[in-house]
């Protein structure tokens, strides 16, 4: 294998990891960007409604941030990546606590460096953002933003005068109310001959595309391409990301899991498979996971069963399982492109671009199984029973009913039903706003057509 290269005790990675617990959190969007400590982070995420130990964080707006280094092993011959600083150091933990931590600050670093294993040293390297997914054997999930950039001595000065304005600040951070959906928080740092700098942080106010951009998808991949990922993630397939990059495979795998929205990806989920995982290609359980270039031939020589290899660098998909293009309701699969298709090339804000890609996913998954809240019974307690055949029969096209026939036995919409059945009312979310509005439309279009008659 080549030898990789990099600065060795100047290649860094610095990032925030917070807690949550299968479903995707919301992200806070930032004013100002921070570039300290060679760590800077886009997304800031929170923990939901799901009771977690207390030196996890609660409800703060991340769980660490740390700087991960290359430093040399103690034979000076090779190098590893090892954490040079920890905010906040955790103190007073009970021992199963202090397990619970190492276990997972061991970790990271090889998350942070998925390259490979051998590194010799450079003088330039390209910044880029990446995360990565750690999950636990409870199905939690932890979630980390990586900012990776090469820190020359020049700047490696000013990384330690900068340590003492790092703190407070992250402290500050900390602190704060995590605000409610659509409200800003406002942060204050000191930055030495510059003054006080505020900080904006806002939650936006819906969170189905958080976390998400759409745009390295769209960039490296065909809309036919796109709606076959879908289809294959849809029943819950094995799908593999190949890119030359750590930023473009975390943004199109992120991407392709939202498409999913409102249900949530449950099985394993590796947005950079580190290069002494990836046997994980193997697995024969669901997954979606991404892959650097680099491996190619590693992934192609291990045994696979039906997988759908996704080369994102050519836009070509190097092994499928055949029935791709079959998956979904011909009409509807037609309507999925058709709205992807309007207004191509038009495009504007991000905000833009990720709405008028999910929105037509988004309708899929309104007009096929947008009726499942009048397919729950419920008893005298509350407690909902889903008539899963009532529910598939209601359906007047026989395309649809074959397939919601499928999906009703993955787990992803399994989890979604079950969180159904316990809610006495219909979340007010996004999706059910679309459910109201689809079936509103779908009433004035049955009162238009007896005007005529």
């Amino acid at each position: 294998m080549a030898r990789r290269p990099a600065k060795m005790e100047g290649l860094r990675v610095g990032g925030m990891l917070r807690l949550f617990h299968k479903r995707r959190p919301p992200q806070l969007r930032a004013g100002p960007p921070q570039d300290n400590v060679g760590a800077a982070v886009k997304e800031l995420e929170r923990t939901p409604e799901y009771s977690l130990p207390n030196f996890t964080g609660g409800q703060h707006f991340f769980e660490y941030l740390l700087v991960v280094s290359l430093k040399k092993k103690r034979s000076g011959k090779d190098y590893e990546p090892t954490i040079t600083y920890q905010f906040p150091k955790r103190e007073n933990l009970l021992r199963g606590q202090q397990e619970e931590e190492e276990r997972l600050l061991g970790a990271i670093p090889l998350f942070c460096f998925p390259d490979g294993n051998e590194w010799v040293p450079l003088t330039e390297y390209p910044r880029e953002t990446f995360s990565f997914v750690l999950t636990n054997v409870d199905g939690s999930r932890k979630i980390g933003y990586c900012r990776r950039l090469l820190i020359l001595d020049e700047v490696e000065k000013r990384h330690q005068i900068s340590m003492a304005v790092i703190y407070p600040f992250m402290q500050g951070l900390r602190e704060a109310a995590f605000p409610a959906p659509g409200k800003t928080v406002t942060l204050k740092s000191f930055i030495p001959d510059s003054g006080t700098e505020f900080i904006s942080l806002t939650r936006p106010l819906d969170s189905h595309l958080e976390h998400v951009d759409f745009s390295s998808l769209l960039k490296c991949l065909r809309f036919e391409q796109i709606l076959q990922i879908f289809a294959s993630a849809v029943l819950e397939r094995r799908i593999i990301f190949l890119a030359e990059d750590l930023s473009t495979l975390s943004q199109c795998i992120h991407a392709a899991a939202a498409l999913l929205y409102p249900f949530n990806w449950a099985h394993t989920y590796i947005p950079v498979v580190p290069e002494s995982l990836l046997a994980t290609v193997c697995c024969p359980t669901p997954f979606m996971v991404g892959v650097q270039m680099r491996f190619l031939q590693e992934v192609m020589d291990s045994p696979m069963e039906e997988v759908l290899l996704v080369n994102l660098c050519d836009g070509t998909f190097l092994m499928s399982v055949g029935d791709e293009k079959d998956i979904l309701p011909p009409k509807l699969q037609d309507d999925i492109l058709s709205s992807l298709g309007h207004q191509k090339g038009e495009f504007q804000p991000s905000e833009q671009i990720n709405e008028h890609v999910s929105g037509p996913f988004v309708q899929f998954f309104v007009k096929t199984v947008g009726h499942y809240a009048s397919y729950i019974k419920r008893e005298a307690n509350g407690q909902g029973h889903f008539q899963e055949r009532a529910f598939y029969k209601a359906l007047h096209s026989k395309a649809n009913r074959r397939f919601v026939k499928k999906f009703v036995k993955t787990q992803l919409f399994s989890l979604f039903i079950q969180e159904a059945e316990k809610s006495k009312n219909p979340p007010a979310g996004y999706f059910q706003q679309k459910i109201v509005e689809y079936e509103e439309q779908k009433k004035q279009k049955k009162s238009k057509e007896k005007t005529v008659k």
